[in-house]
């Protein structure tokens, strides 16, 4: 009697699967050597491509008996596969974090699912046997389908499945006809399960990922172990293969490498069968040095026939906990890691190979070794190319419960936290990481299980750490949860933690050194962010029981989307109309999502995990070398000395710092003797290209910077004063100045006869928030800043009918005049600034922004004047860090010397404006039209190096803005010379403000100098 799919069961945590097939490794087969060279089995046929579709808004609206034989679908609308039904035009993406995507439209309790609106996507697919597949098992296979699903074939129901993120498989057999076969699907958006998919993420639902007929031949293995671990000593290896065969045969096995064959064996297959072998001296596998053995498994039936040929990629590496650190082939691993969703703004979670391929080719590029699968099980594609690429893998299961708990302790609700001790999760959690298991098992790249995130505490995860230690003992075991629910701490064997400052690891450590300590997430990037986080790089070379983290997250989940008037852009959490959402906190990524490029925020990580130090003084270098297995004689090394930014000499030097080595080398030339300032930089480089990068890509550098006093000249050109009654002119060979007494500044500077200021310029002590400003509240603690900016006044109103002008005052020197103006500023209590413009007769005016601090008011965002030019004047050189923006508290990966861009490249593509383009340390800076003509700006030996902005917008333009396209259209080039300004932060977004050393110190006198002139 054929069972029937009753809809009741979709609430039901017990109900999770239904005549779906066990779970297997995810090993391709071929039933020839021209199939296997061709990369297209023919024992599989894709049914991906246009399907027959329907939607309904909840299961009430849903079209009764469309899966029987008998009713055409033919009239229904065409969708394609795979693809999220939500970005194919159907329902829309909702951005969610912690809330549940249901709150505030229905009130539910875990064991209840939406029923107003629940989307249920109806899909059929009509297709034909091939000739191929004829006579054979027949399956069919679903990689990826959010978030439950039920099928039928020709009108009888084959079976449901929930977990959204590994296969689920179908027998087909007994239920194919010759001709037309009706295939019919229905995904549900939200089932039992969805409590336990609360991730950080765009909710999305339907057939995602690849769907596929698959056949066996007679002789077939469904399953295959691979373990290949070295021995205590490395110099010897066990291969083992378990195998799990239908049918009964033979099969050879040859392992080899580089064309010499390590392994050449022939086995009787025949049900479970445990193979061993023994490998002296393996090419170990690390992120360093991937090396991976060729693993070819021919199957033959009884009489000789070959059946199939599984061709497996095989890496030898032995991972285990010794002295209490996390070791990878005898050495101590430091995970340099990002958090990565499976994401793209074209197809959501639907990642293409092009798009995988750029991430890893990005990451390796910039010195990340790790991932971890926040928070499910990516597609399989991804753990292949990391065997490949060489990164470290945390495979983490698809649980993630956030909302269920996270206010707990408030309101003492504690039969709505899921799973905690509740035995009516726990299968569908085991059968969770089982699938996720048996799928990945055989990949080198995983070094960690992971239960999942954010889902509490309690005894269902720690049963699921116990699977995973009995299944696999040649890994690890992780979840971060148990910081919150200490009941069952061994449930992992590393603590892990979310956000805590490094103060605060290093008083965890010092208390309790049981286990090693990482930061599954950290770094929060959310916008421009990462600031400080050199200082938990730095606590890896001192604390050997801290062992990295993974910054949160990889890629910005955003979405391309078309404003009212047509134009692109990228799209965030609301800009849908869904709600509830979280907005742009969807927006944390290291890099863009709309093109994967890397934001600036990349060239900070990429130095923060460069595996090579090189401390550079005058005449030597000191080089560390962190690489575990990698020699530095690996790289090429790079010796090259530049005076004021222009390059003198490069030499390659020759270096030979064994793995976490340590060696002096003196510099392979002496010290320089013209006046100037110097930059030695010592570069590693690869030698030869890399999978993921040319030969001459740089993987690690070092900088030293020394100066050569020479004469000062001083300018004795000329000046002439002219005062009238409101404004006091100065007067030069090539230039005129005003000064404004009525209007209280500079109003006029004129360069070979052009008019180079649009705006008095004005002292500024704001920027435009950036997204942890507005998570630590500093917009509010430090509003009367940016009011101060803005209303500074030369005139005081106090205490008179009529304001009363602060004329400046003026000084005629033999070479110079200095015109001062001071400024009230509207701050409680009452506060003043002064701004002093000498002008030479060289048209070079040297300014002079003081302030004597009023301890009530603290310190500001930001000590500097802005300027407003002409939008013509839009190519930016300047001598000082670079490439990148830089920041008080990211500037390590930058490097000093002259750089140019354009003024819109300053506008990093941050998704909401915010502050962005700083450049820090610049000695000169030009703003200049494309012939060459602007203004230059310079720093002043006694402020020293500037920092300098040049951008499109002014800081309260950029405020206002919640997207790029609601920003005006470009007038200006905004500069912006200051002192300095705050640090950026970034250990979190949401409470952690910026550290105190990277804020403006406002204990004296504050005063910047700076000068500037047309050219």
């Amino acid at each position: 009697m054929n069972r029937q799919f009753d809809y009741a069961n979709v609430k039901n945590p017990e109900y999770f699967c239904d005549g779906r097939m066990e779970a297997y490794s995810d090993h391709a087969y071929y039933a020839s050597e021209t199939d296997m060279l061709d990369g297209e089995s023919l024992f599989a046929e894709s049914l991906n491509g246009i399907w027959k579709f329907h939607y309904a808004r909840n299961y009430g609206a849903v079209i009764r008996g469309f899966e029987k034989e008998e009713y055409c679908c033919s009239s229904w609308d065409d969708i394609r596969v795979p693809a999220h039904i939500q970005m194919e035009g159907y329902d829309v993406p909702q951005y969610a974090n912690t809330q549940y995507p249901w709150e505030g439209r229905e009130d539910i309790r875990p064991g209840e699912i939406p029923e107003y609106f629940n989307p249920v996507a109806s899909y059929v697919k009509y297709f034909s046997v091939p000739e191929r597949m004829k006579g054979k098992r027949i399956f069919v296979s679903f990689q990826g389908a959010e978030s439950g699903l039920a099928v039928w074939l020709n009108g009888v129901f084959i079976g449901y499945s929930e977990d959204s993120f590994t296969p689920s498989d179908f027998e087909l057999t007994g239920y194919l006809k010759e001709g037309q076969n009706k295939l019919a699907v229905q995904v549900f958006k939200w089932t039992a399960g969805s409590w336990c998919e609360d991730q950080d993420f765009y909710r999305f639902s339907g057939l995602y990922r690849d769907v596929f007929l698959y056949t066996v031949p007679n002789v077939h293995i469904r399953d295959l172990r691979i373990r290949a671990i070295p021995d205590e000593t490395l110099q010897k290896a066990e291969l083992e293969i378990v195998s799990c065969t239908w049918g009964e045969g033979k099969a050879r096995f040859v392992l080899s490498r580089h064309g010499k064959v390590f392994v050449d064996e022939e086995k009787e297959l025949n049900g479970e069968n445990r193979f061993v072998w023994e490998v002296d001296h393996p090419a170990l596998w690390s992120a360093e040095v991937p090396n991976l053995y060729d693993l070819m498994i021919t199957v033959t039936g009884k009489d000789g026939a070959v059946t199939e040929l599984i061709p497996e990629k095989v890496g030898f590496r032995r991972f285990e906990m010794k002295d209490h650190m996390m070791t990878l082939n005898g050495k101590r691993i430091v995970f340099k890691g990002v958090n990565r969703h499976d994401f793209s703004s074209v197809g959501g979670r639907h990642v293409s190979e092009e798009e995988l391929r750029k991430d890893l080719t990005v990451m390796k590029q910039n010195n990340i070794n790790a991932i971890r699968t926040s928070h499910y099980p990516n597609g399989s594609l991804l753990y292949r190319l990391c065997d490949e690429y060489g990164l470290y893998l945390i495979d983490e299961t698809n649980m993630e419960t956030h909302g269920s708990w996270d206010t707990v302790r408030a309101d003492g609700d504690d039969d709505y936290i899921v799973p905690n001790d509740r035995p009516e999760w726990l299968p569908l959690l085991l059968d969770r990481e089982n699938s996720m298991y048996q799928r990945d098992k055989n990949h080198p790249s995983i070094l960690i299980w992971s239960c999942g995130n954010e889902s509490y505490g309690g005894k269902d995860i720690y049963e699921m750490s116990q699977f995973f230690r009995k299944e696999d003992p040649t890994r690890l075991v992780h979840y971060e949860g148990v910081f919150n629910d200490r009941r069952y701490n061994d449930t992992s064997d590393m603590e892990s933690q979310m956000y805590t400052p490094v103060e605060k690891i290093k008083e965890f450590l010092a208390k309790d050194r049981s286990k090693p300590f990482i930061c599954c997430e950290y770094t929060h990037a959310m916008g421009n962010s990462c600031g400080a986080m050199h200082k938990y790089t730095d606590l890896t070379d001192t604390d050997p029981l801290y062992q990295g983290g993974f910054i949160w997250d990889y890629i910005d989940q955003t979405i391309y989307k078309k404003d009212r008037y047509g134009q692109e852009f990228q799209a965030y959490g609301g800009d849908f109309g869904e709600r509830p959402t979280d907005y742009n906190f969807s927006a944390n990524g290291i890099v863009y999502g709309g093109d994967r490029e890397p934001s600036p925020k990349m060239q900070e990580v990429k130095y923060n995990y460069q595996n090579i130090t090189a401390k550079v003084s005058e005449n030597r270098v000191t080089i560390i070398n962190k690489n575990l297995f990698l020699n530095t004689n690996a790289f090429d090394c790079v010796v090259l000395v530049e005076r004021n930014g222009k390059a003198l000499r490069q030499i390659k030097m020759e270096t030979e710092v064994e793995p976490l080595g340590e060696k002096t080398y003196p510099l392979p030339f002496a010290k320089e003797t013209l006046p100037g300032e110097y930059t030695v930089t010592v570069s590693f480089r690869l030698k030869e290209d890399q999978i993921w990068a040319k030969a001459g890509h740089e993987v690690a550098f070092g900088q030293y910077v020394y100066r050569i006093q020479g004469e000062k000249k001083l300018c004795k050109r000329p000046v002439k004063v002219i005062r009238s009654k409101h404004n006091i002119g100065v007067r030069g060979e090539c230039f005129e100045v005003i000064f404004s007494v009525l209007d209280g500044g500079l109003a006029s500077y004129r360069y070979a006869g052009k008019e180079m200021i649009k705006e008095i310029p004005k002292p500024n002590f704001w920027r435009a928030p950036v997204d942890n400003d507005q998570g630590n509240q500093m917009p509010r603690r430090y509003a009367q800043w940016k009011i101060a900016s803005m209303y500074a006044g030369h005139k005081d109103y106090r205490g008179a009918d009529c304001c009363k002008v602060l004329e400046p005052k003026v000084e005629v020197k033999e070479y110079s005049v200095r015109v001062t103006y001071t400024y009230l500023m509207p701050t409680t209590p009452d506060s003043q600034c002064q701004v002093a413009y000498e002008v030479y007769g060289d048209g070079t005016v040297q300014t002079t922004l003081s302030y004597d601090p009023v301890k009530e008011l603290g310190d500001m965002p930001e000590f500097g004047l802005m300027f407003k030019l002409d939008a013509d004047y839009d190519h930016v050189t300047w001598y000082g860090l670079g490439p990148e923006e830089t920041y008080a508290d990211r500037k390590k990966g930058a490097k000093l010397g002259v750089y140019q861009n354009i003024v819109q490249d300053n506008l990093a593509r941050y998704i909401v404006p915010q502050e962005c383009g700083a450049k820090e340390e610049v000695r000169y800076a030009s703003v200049t039209d494309r012939s060459g003509r602007g203004m230059l700006f310079e720093m002043d030996e006694k402020s020293g190096p500037m920092m300098f902005s040049a951008l499109p917008y002014t800081p309260h333009e950029m405020e206002n803005a919640k997207h790029v396209y609601e920003l005006p259209q470009v007038h200006y080039t905004v500069v912006r010379a200051a002192l300095g300004q705050m640090g950026i932060a970034g250990d979190d977004s949401w409470m952690s403000f910026t550290h105190p050393e990277y804020l403006l110190n406002v204990e004296g006198k504050m005063e910047f100098t700076f000068r500037f002139r047309g050219i």
